[in-house]
């Protein structure tokens, strides 16, 4: 007796609590793992199933029998077998019977048994009705030929099978998922054609690894003609590890302007599908969608027409977005779990998969013909004690007459055994004929001959391997079929950007003195022309399309980015900047640039240091923003310059001094921030204490005109004029004329 249980004065046996609940959980654990939740590599069924199967062959639901109401059979199997809730018993008889759900059905529904966009929509037991598929005879044609064990149900009362003598491995055809104590399954479907190819294969090659196999089985196959996306590398690991993930990917074609999608992933709702594209389009995340139709009926089970707001819509990238936002495409989770020949559950890789079914449906064979023998030799004894009482029939009938016990009689004067003694006692008297003797005879060599074969078989591992792939072709001749799902590479859905889901149309940015930001429609806006709050007037424009952002710089030299889409119209007054963005207080704004991620600007501070950057770089999620351009001391921000290529480009750099440096732009960098190079040489004590700054910078190419602003007088050069202030990028520069000592800016008109 344990130690820790203890008998009472009242003879009542005392358990420690700890004691108690760790044996009766670990006991429901093991109940749950080995009784209801994981299949059995055998039969690839759950004890549930196997008992529904079992329980619908004795109530004679062959496929060719009538149906009859499933509540009978649900019946039968909680009264006799299974102990369970009616409802738990239905629904896995409904799942065994969905089209869309099992790849190769096991029962036979009439009625109303769900549907792919709710397969759960089944009518209730008392409506309908079942019996077994054609497709069930390949678990269930060996069962009373000795192949199984069987073992008493949970009351004792009959005897139940522990498993089914499976011809073709039915946990990979179909699949299951459970959810044990601790562990889960989750085992796809498989193609049977596909599947008995590899076993022949490891029947012929016993050491065959993973990547042999997978020459044979591809990859999984489900009951939907939508693709399997997954690599073929990928499902190749998942083989050899026994689980993973695969992807599954809608199918669709164009029909004229419309996008028709034919096949959903496996278990996906048409319906909600819908409503997931719905609620894209009512939250203007799909505006190039303007109206979804379901046109699914009994001759197209799928068709969802998706219309696209006109013919110049990219088709290929609006179900790619709907391939990476919607179930359109699904990840399939794979955990090859399930209860092994030696009853322990185990994840298993393909090769040990098909390995242990094999080991089991070569002993469920040469125990079908060991049973089959016996019942060969049992026969033929019996006939050798029949013939011989043909042989002496008037002696027999004379000791059955005459004798008050003729059975010992019989098996001493013939030599009989008992039980053909007993055979001989139990001949009909129609059975004295004389064509009978021959009929024996007949029986005998055929039996025989039969014996011969069957003790042949049983003594040669190669004819057993021989009737093994035999067997295996003729169930893949039967119930196979060609790959449903086909495995197709596809690239990696990627849903659209924030901006690409915005129409680009031109807009202009506008930023007041005050700091207020609106956008106008179209680039022919004159932003001086529009309305300001009282004592704030216009500072900042930037042209650009609506998907993009707009850059905003700072006094400090840090970049803001605003979506411009979303900034109010320039009717108004529009809003306050600082209501987007969160910069250092006391700051001014000094430059506003738009345009594609690869614009580049050239960002400089009057002490005359500049670079070129990219948008992309200046670009900031942050609300605080980011520094992009770093300042000397004493020295401000200049406002940005758009650049374009910058072969055969030059930069024109002036101080308010009245000095002029023209240099080729290649000489200046592309960085994404920082201080920048020196673009024209200024005495830093003059740059420190801001007697001499940089005023003006301008971009010019071959025709065009730059125009050098000092008070209201101006001064304009073309590019051939200004040979005499071209030199090396960080000079002095060279003196404009006389009356321009003194300069505000440049200017550049294009040709």
């Amino acid at each position: 007796m344990s130690e820790n249980i203890v008998i009472g004065d009242d003879g009542v046996e005392q358990i420690p609590l700890k004691t108690y609940t760790e044996k009766a959980y670990l006991d429901y654990s093991m109940y749950v793992i080995l009784d209801r939740a994981l299949p059995s590599i055998a039969d690839g069924l759950k004890p549930v199933q196997r008992r529904i199967v079992y329980a619908m062959s004795e109530l004679g639901l062959k496929a060719t029998a009538k149906y009859k109401k499933s509540a009978r059979t649900v019946g039968d199997v909680i009264g006799k077998f299974h102990p369970h809730g009616d409802s738990a018993v239905y629904e896995a008889m409904v799942l065994m019977s969905q089209d869309f759900s099992y790849r190769y059905p096991l029962i036979d529904g009439q009625g109303n048994w769900g549907s792919p966009d709710d397969p759960k929509s089944f009518a209730a037991m008392r409506y309908t009705e079942s019996r077994l598929t054609k497709y069930s005879e390949v678990l269930l044609s060996e069962l009373g030929q000795g192949t199984v064990d069987w073992v008493p149900n949970f009351d004792g009362a009959i005897d139940e099978p522990a498993t089914l003598p499976a011809r073709v491995p039915n946990i990979l055809l179909n699949g299951t998922t459970g959810i044990a104590v601790g562990m889960a399954t989750d085992i796809p479907p498989h193609n049977l054609r596909e599947v008995v190819s590899a076993c022949i294969h490891l029947l012929d090659e016993p050491k065959a690894s993973v990547a042999d196999l997978c020459m044979h089985i591809k990859g999984p196959d489900f009951p939907t003609d939508a693709e399997i996306i997954t690599p073929q590398d990928e499902l190749h690991k998942i083989y050899e590890q026994g689980r993973g993930s695969l992807k599954m990917r809608a199918i669709w074609h164009s029909e004229g302007d419309d996008i028709v999608i034919s096949a959903l992933p496996h278990q996906t709702s048409g319906s909600k599908v819908l409503e997931q594209i719905a609620q894209q389009m009512q939250a203007k995340k799909l505006p190039m969608v303007i109206d979804l139709r379901d046109e699914s009926d009994h001759e197209n089970p799928t068709r969802l027409v998706i219309v696209p707001r006109s013919n110049r819509i990219d088709k290929e990238a609006v179900m790619n977005h709907l391939f990476a936002t919607t179930d359109l495409e699904k990840s399939y989770r794979v955990n090859m779990n399930m209860i092994g020949i030696d009853g322990r559950p185990q994840v298993k890789s393909l090769d040990k998969i098909l390995g242990e079914w094999l080991t089991f449906r070569e002993s469920t064979t040469r125990r079908r013909l060991e049973y089959r023998l016996d019942k060969v030799l049992a026969r033929l004894h019996i006939l050798d004690g029949l013939l011989i009482a043909f042989l002496n029939i008037d002696e027999v009938i004379a000791i059955i007459r005459e004798e008050d016990k003729p059975k010992p009689v019989l098996m001493e004067r013939f030599g009989l055994s008992d039980t053909q003694a007993e055979a001989v006692l139990e001949l009909k008297l129609r059975h004295l004929a004389r064509l009978e003797e021959m009929k024996i005879r007949g029986e005998q060599e055929e039996l025989a001959a039969e014996r011969d074969n069957l003790e042949q078989t049983l003594g040669s591992p190669r004819r057993m391997k021989s009737l093994l792939r035999k067997e295996l072709l003729a169930a893949a001749e039967e119930f196979g079929d060609e790959r449903r799902s086909p495995l197709v590479a596809r690239t990696e859905a990627r849903a659209f950007a924030e901006d690409e889901l915005v129409s680009a149309e031109p807009v202009t940015v506008v930023l007041s003195e005050m700091g207020w930001i609106r956008a106008a429609k179209g680039h022919d806006i004159a932003p001086t022309s529009l309305s300001y709050k009282s004592g704030d007037r216009f500072m900042l424009a930037a042209k650009g399309r609506s998907n993009q952002l707009v850059t905003i710089l700072d006094s400090t030299g840090r970049s803001y980015s605003v979506t411009a889409h979303t900034l109010p119209s320039a009717r108004g007054q529009g809003e306050p900047l600082t209501g987007r963005i969160n910069p250092p207080s006391g700051v001014g704004f000094r430059g506003m640039m738009m345009g594609a991620g690869d614009t580049l600007y050239l960002l400089a501070s009057n002490a005359g240091y500049g670079f070129f950057a990219k948008l992309d770089d200046l670009n900031s999620k942050n609300r605080a923003g980011k520094t992009a351009l770093t300042l000397p001391k004493g020295a401000s921000v200049m406002q940005p310059v758009p650049a374009g290529d910058l072969q055969d480009c030059f930069v024109a750099a002036v101080t308010n001094e009245g000095r002029m440096l023209v240099f080729p732009a290649e000489d200046l960098p592309v960085m994404a921030r920082g201080k920048g190079n020196k673009m024209i040489g200024i005495p830093g004590a003059r740059a420190a204490s801001g007697e001499e700054t940089m005023v003006g910078m301008a971009l010019m190419r071959e025709g065009d005109t730059l125009k050098v602003l000092s008070g209201k007088r101006h001064l304009s050069m073309k590019m051939s004029e200004l040979d005499h202030y071209k030199g090396e990028r960080g000079r002095r520069g060279h003196k404009l004329p006389r009356g321009f000592q003194k300069v505000d800016g440049l200017e550049i008109k294009a040709d």
